[in-house]
């Protein structure tokens, strides 16, 4: 009889967490050293989701490599105050004490101005 509603992993006779499954045969309990089939682990179906990078168009494809050649760094969308480019590239760096903020430099990717900012 059990004693605990035991959910999979855990032993149904005293709730102690089970060993990893052997590859062949029972489970023992390292607690009560009961031995039990490797359906009382239940359906233990683990799920996941894996994120593919986005597609984009040829057309496009040509201008995002001709940014990122140019780019110092990451591109964002970031407006330059010199030209009005909306596209500007960045790179961080600890230049003050550890206790402060970092200090973000970015780059046009039109005129190539530069201006930081610290965090």
């Amino acid at each position: 009889m059990d004693v605990f509603k035991a959910k999979p992993g855990f032993c149904p006779e005293c709730g102690s967490i089970f060993p990893p499954l052997p590859m062949k045969g029972n489970v023992v309990c390292y607690n009560c050293k009961k031995d039990f089939d490797p359906e009382v682990f239940g359906d233990m179906k683990i799920k996941y989701t894996i994120h593919f990078n986005t597609y984009v168009p040829k057309e496009k494809d040509a201008k995002v490599k001709e940014e990122q050649d140019v780019a110092d760094g990451p591109v964002v969308e970031r407006k330059c105050p010199k030209c009005g480019h909306d596209k500007m590239s960045y790179a961080t760096l600890q230049l003050r004490s550890a206790d402060e903020g970092q200090t973000v430099f970015f780059t046009c990717l039109k005129c190539k101005f530069k201006e930081s900012e610290n965090s």
